[in-house]
């Protein structure tokens, strides 16, 4: 992982793979500030929405000690969103380098709406 020394603190930067990794180990929250529409559409599995829109970081929920990492489409809304928890005396942060257009090419699951059926379906693009 990268990390900056912003002027509002340390923001670290993770690669779709490191941010796997650690969902993996039960060590990081994933929150996905898109909007609920983009939400709805495909996610990452157990990510929690939160949306630029209506961020208020001090209603964010407790994780136990987990690290916060917050993602969007691009990593440009996970990044502002980040910098303002740094603002707010929420650290550590950080968020996905890239955003879930970077997870989604790095082959990591999700899960979509079915154009078929309506309903939702696990992707995993690393499959085949």
């Amino acid at each position: 992982m990268k990390s900056e020394e912003t002027d509002k603190g340390l923001l670290e930067h993770w690669s779709p793979q490191e941010l796997a990794e650690a969902f993996a180990r039960n060590e990081v929250a994933i929150i996905d500030v898109r909007t609920p529409q983009e939400y709805a559409f495909e996610h990452i599995h157990g990510a929690l929405l939160a949306p630029l829109a209506t961020f208020e970081p001090q209603n964010l929920p407790s994780q136990q000690g987990k690290k916060l990492v917050f993602h969007c489409g691009s990593g440009v809304r996970s990044r502002k969103v980040a910098e303002a928890c740094l603002a707010a005396g929420i650290a550590p942060v950080a968020h996905l380098e890239g955003g879930f257009g970077a997870w989604k090419s790095a082959k990591l699951p999700y899960v979509a709406i079915d154009p078929a059926t309506g309903g939702i379906k696990r992707v995993d693009p690393s499959a085949g």
